[in-house]
């Protein structure tokens, strides 16, 4: 038999990261989902970096810490701008 077959082989797989605005609206729609005000506690996470404000619900917390709140911030003001 050919060695080769016996060889661990890898395979990868590219992921996409999410945009910045992508996280902001999931982590929106779970706050929404848990009966939150979203914008108070998006504010409040942006103003503070406590990752209390927002809910472990449909893992937006982990979700949210992969971007700095400056960037979130950034992203808010680029889309008000632009509109």
């Amino acid at each position: 038999m050919n060695n080769d077959y016996f060889a661990t082989r890898k395979f990868d797989v590219e992921k996409k990261p999410m945009e910045v605005s992508e996280i902001i609206l999931t982590v929106h729609n779970a706050l929404s989902e848990k009966g939150y005000n979203p914008i108070s506690q998006i504010v409040g996470y942006i103003m503070s970096g406590d990752p209390s404000y927002i809910t472990a619900h449909n893992g937006a917390r982990s979700l949210i810490q992969k971007v700095e709140p400056d960037e979130i911030l950034e992203e808010l003001v680029k889309y008000y701008v632009n509109r």
